[in-house]
């Protein structure tokens, strides 16, 4: 059984990044969405929140039993350790989750497994861990547009967010491809993304 690409796929928030993940998967590509699996611990019963209260308490727990987010947002805004403590607990599940779904991905003999890491530019790990990186780029104004009216956040937050992901030139500075996308439809997205996909083990047909 052929080797998969290992594929590391990462952009700023509004770039259109989770786009081009389910054009990916569309292709045949194998997706581990590392947000998504972070997401899943901290939901109501999720395996992250027993260490999460012992950490911080169990104000940091909704009556559902999820995470209170908006309250864990402000907490690591204001402290600089936070942060560091939510990850020291999430990171070693999420690792733990991907390597599952790497392997039944593997098994399924899937010629593309895509990480899909927001984090990924950070992360020594990530970087040394794949074999190509694809860097799905935007400019900020466009960023800030899309977020806005998708999330329904102010432009103060928007900005805050963006500030707080790596610049968009170190993310370009670590990639292997780029995929520019501003004013695309999804169709000429996806015409991009066959131009490049044979870098990634997948067809081009």
């Amino acid at each position: 059984m052929p080797v998969p690409v290992r594929l590391g796929l990462t952009g700023g928030i509004g770039s259109g990044k989770s786009t081009v993940a389910t054009l990916l998967a569309e292709q045949g590509a194998g997706v581990i969405d590392a947000d998504a699996i972070s997401r899943q611990l901290t939901t109501p019963g999720g395996r992250a929140m027993p260490a999460i209260v012992a950490e911080f308490g169990s104000e940091y727990l909704s009556a559902a039993g999820a995470l209170e987010r908006d309250r864990m947002r402000r907490l690591i805004h204001s402290d600089a350790s936070a942060r560091q403590r939510l990850e020291a607990i999430i990171h070693p599940m999420v690792g733990q989750e991907t390597f599952r779904q790497t392997r039944l991905l593997a098994e399924q003999g899937k010629p593309c497994m895509v990480f899909d890491v927001p984090l990924l530019v950070e992360s020594a790990h990530w970087r040394k861990n794949v074999d190509h990186v694809l860097v799905v780029d935007c400019i900020p104004e466009v960023q800030i547009q899309r977020v806005m009216a998708r999330n329904q956040l102010p432009l103060h937050e928007v900005e805050r967010i963006i500030a707080s992901q790596a610049s968009r030139e170190r993310r370009l500075s670590a990639a292997d491809s780029v995929l520019f996308n501003v004013g695309l439809s999804i169709d000429e997205l996806l015409t991009e993304l066959l131009q490049m996909s044979v870098r990634f083990g997948l067809s081009s047909g």
